[in-house]
């Protein structure tokens, strides 16, 4: 028998098969002259018009079309002419085995022609779309479309996730020509009620993207362009303009090629930026509300604020950008935030050490004299605001936490010491608090964020973020290697904090009388704001700047109180009003706006001080937060206090810090520059919590009970008790209990195998924890006191040791089972 032309027949249907299977997804009709493109699953396809012009004529996202009749194309427009490839007639096709070609698609006009390639090619999941463009001379363009995508309307997207950690809300571009531009080209829409996700990514590496987002007679369009250099706002530095479409200035082309592939991939949304499991929060809520009111902040490039995009406003005396990018656990974002520091070292501190308070895209709001055109850089109208001093140490402290790069770090070093140093200065009477630049209320101008409220002279508010940005720096000149600068900042807090605490009749701010701190003391020694300030008490607790138990107690019970009775869903700025002659005649009557409306921009101080008092409490206010944004998107200002109504031209992105502080103090994510830290406070109906955080390159896997925390990798899986921090570095794993540096286990593995280790309780008197992975481990305990012996105990057998010179022991085991291992200190 001849088997061989059976095989022969069998191996060509087989390749028949194939051919048929890698072709499935790419269907072309001839007489319509189309082509439809589809990756495998259908999640994503596009339908290619070439005959009656060129142009992306459907985009169907899991089945869902998601353009209007305009499509998706090309195109130039040179002053008031604009060309685009619907207008190509003579387009060529050619197949590829993973795509189509798409040749000889030319518009244009007058001194300016244009000839494309499209090359469409699908890769997995994604449908990757090269544009290769020809420009027959140089030319001034007003626009390039690179490509333009026309969308069915506002609603088919709730919104986009910027790569560089903002957003576009849909929703606010309400007027025709409404128009948002940002210096940026991926994209992530979403639409929240089905889930559905598109992503337009840019090349990787690829510089001078800028992407234009707009409302043209109710359809939502998103213009991507390539230029030679990066584009200039059109309007002052907007990046938002109402009913003009031209949000960037003209620019040059040059006569030539430039080339750019965009990939295009369906995201199911609700699984990609899934928050995980919450008992008792509603995850989906914090997921939007992180993903619209926490990106929105986020101007462009370079600036990342609160007022956000739509006022084309930066507060840079606000202490929370790097918090907030904690909570978002986006690479992008934090990225972001260090370039915006960096932009704000550079261009916002004066030589002196000053730091500016603001950034607008337009003057008017400036003390005269103070604004800078070219960078938007300013000091408020309303006075100095000296919070932007500590606000930019704590944001630059925090930022170090989440990048853990060292030689950015270092970069700040200068800049950081110059802008606390510049506050400290100001102490002229050597008190040990930090004097304003204002001296009392007759001059009518503010020192701090509450900017229509006259706190002068000694501002408690100032000096408690001082105190938090002195030691966090000092923390940070700590890890540079300046023990005598970390030294130095910690005497100064420490004064700081006794001359903060002392009575009002002393000097200091406790008003034993009110049973609060109060807000300022002008320089005749007059004292004001005793009318329960809430970001002031809360700041003095969050901060640790008050730790008397007693007065934490009579503060937080006596705002839950007051809280509680009017039925409020969040805290207002203070319960009983100022005088008038201590805020701006748009404060008054009271409750009205800075003097007693509600701003949950502060809220992050709260949950963190109620946290470590009564976690019930801090809950409390974080779900009555979500219910809020769930009935009205917690995009205001602020809120009334009589009929709790969002109020203000403005959306501020602070809103979203009270669930910064869910992450922070109830979850306890506590990222540090060299290691993955938790220190949890959960109640027990928020057991059974769990979802992923990716901190730099690793990926962790969190589990969160009462007293059991478990975080996970590839390489390890660490339990606890006790709050701990954790890296590894391939086969070393090191430990850091209680999340602390000192005292540090490392274990070494033998192998790539995940090391199994849960840890006991830490002391400074020892350690003990147990293996459960199977393997031969190196340990080394770093930080133990020299010249002390050590009782070692590895599975009940006994070892006297002693640390060497450094502090530290190291030894060997090969754990077959559980084993269990104790270092304690020998009394």
């Amino acid at each position: 028998m001849h088997l061989k032309p059976i095989f022969t027949i069998i191996a060509l249907l087989a390749l028949n098969l194939t051919a048929y299977a890698e072709t499935e997804d790419i269907v072309i009709q001839d007489k319509t002259k189309s082509v439809t493109l589809s990756v495998p699953g259908k999640k994503l396809s596009l339908v290619i018009d070439y005959g009656a012009g060129c142009m992306v004529r459907q985009l169907l996202v899991n089945g869902v079309e998601t353009l209007s009749k305009s499509g998706a194309y090309t195109g130039i427009k040179t002053g008031d002419s604009i060309f685009n490839s619907t207008s190509s007639r003579q387009v060529k096709l050619s197949r590829k085995s993973d795509g189509i070609t798409l040749s000889n698609i030319t518009y244009g006009g007058g001194a300016m022609m244009v000839n494309e390639t499209w090359d469409f090619a699908i890769a997995g999941d994604q449908i990757h779309w090269n544009i290769t463009r020809n420009y027959s001379n140089s030319a001034r363009v007003q626009e390039v479309a690179f490509p333009k995508w026309n969308f069915a309307g506002l609603d088919v997207w709730k919104g986009g996730i910027l790569d560089n950690g903002g957003m576009v809300w849909c929703k606010y571009l309400k007027g025709n020509n409404d128009t948002y531009g940002v210096h940026t080209g991926g994209v992530t829409f979403w639409n929240d009620k089905s889930g559905n996700g598109l992503r337009i990514a840019p090349p990787k590496g690829k510089e001078n993207f800028s992407t234009k987002f707009s409302n043209e007679n109710n359809a939502f369009t998103c213009t991507q362009q390539l230029s030679p250099v990066a584009l200039k706002q059109q309007h002052n530095l907007s990046r938002f303009v109402a009913g003009k479409a031209d949000v960037f200035a003209p620019f040059m082309v040059e006569a030539g090629t430039v080339s750019a592939t965009f990939s295009l991939q369906y995201v199911d949304y609700f699984k990609e930026y899934s928050r995980g499991t919450l008992p008792g929060i509603d995850a989906g809520a914090v997921r939007e509300l992180m993903n619209t009111t926490g990106r929105y902040g986020v101007v462009d490039n370079n600036i990342i604020g609160a007022n956000g995009w739509l006022t084309n406003w930066k507060c840079l005396h606000e202490p929370f950008f790097s918090q907030i990018g904690m909570a978002l656990n986006d690479m992008n974002y934090t990225a972001n935030m260090a370039a915006t520091l960096d932009q704000e070292r550079d261009l916002a501190m004066k030589p002196d050490g000053r730091v500016l308070s603001r950034w607008h895209n337009a003057p008017g709001d400036e003390i005269p004299g103070t604004y800078n055109p070219e960078t938007g850089y300013y000091e408020a109208m309303w006075g100095y605001t000296i919070d932007s001093q500590p606000g930019y140490v704590i944001n630059t402290s925090e930022q170090f936490d989440l990048s853990g790069d060292l030689q950015w770090l270092r970069s700040h070093k200068s800049a950081c010491e110059k802008a606390l140093d510049w506050l400290i200065s100001r102490d002229a009477n050597q008190n040990g608090i930090f004097e304003m630049m204002n001296n009392n209320i007759a001059e009518k101008k503010a020192s701090d964020w509450l900017d229509i409220v006259w706190a002068s002279y000694e501002n408690s508010f100032v000096n408690a973020q001082m105190f938090e940005a002195l030691n966090l720096w000092a923390n940070c000149e700590d890890v540079l290697g300046d023990r005598d600068k970390a030294a130095y900042y910690r005497a100064v807090a420490a004064k700081l904090k006794t001359a903060f605490n002392k009575p009002v009749e002393e000097g200091g701010f406790w008003s034993a009388k009110k049973k609060q701190y109060v807000y300022w003391r002008d320089n005749d020694g007059s004292i004001h704001g005793d009318n329960l300030v809430t970001p002031v008490n809360f700041a003095a607790i969050a901060f640790g700047i008050c730790d008397d138990k007693e007065r934490i107690a009579q503060l937080l019970d006596q705002i839950e109180q007051h809280t509680a009775s009017e039925d409020l869903f969040h805290w207002p700025l203070c319960f009983d009003s100022f005088t008038q002659a201590e805020v701006s005649p748009g404060n008054w009557p009271f409750p009205k706006y800075e003097n007693g409306d509600i701003f949950p921009t502060w809220g992050y101080l709260g949950i963190r001080a109620y946290t470590q008092y009564d976690k019930s409490i801090a809950l409390k206010y974080i779900n009555k937060l979500l219910l809020q944004y769930k009935k009205d998107g917690l995009s205001s200002q602020r809120y009334s206090r009589t009929t709790q109504l969002g109020l203000g031209d403005d959306i501020l992105a602070g809103i979203c810090t009270s669930i910064t502080a869910l992450y922070r103090d109830i979850y306890g994510i506590r990222p540090k520059w060299n290691r993955m830290g938790i220190e949890p406070n959960l109640s027990q109906h928020l057991n059974g919590t769990q979802f992923s955080y990716r901190l730099r390159d690793t990926l962790y896997q969190i589990k969160l009970n009462v007293d059991d925390y478990s975080l996970a990798t590839d390489r390890f899986m660490i339990k606890s008790k006790q709050s701990f921090g954790a890296n590894n570095n391939g086969n070393l794993t090191n430990i850091y209990p209680q999340n602390r540096e000192d005292l540090i286990l490392q274990i070494e593995a033998n192998s790539n195998s995940q090391l199994k280790c849960n840890l006991g309780k830490s002391s400074p008197e020892g350690l003990a924890w147990t293996v459960a992975s199977e393997g031969t481990y190196n340990f080394r305990l770093k930080g133990l006191l020299t010249k002390t012996q050590y009782q070692l105990i590895i599975d009940n057998r006994k070892t006297l040791v002693t640390p060497d010179s450094n502090g530290n022991i190291a030894f060997s085991h090969t754990c077959k089972g559980l084993s269990s291992f104790e270092i304690a200190k020998v009394l």
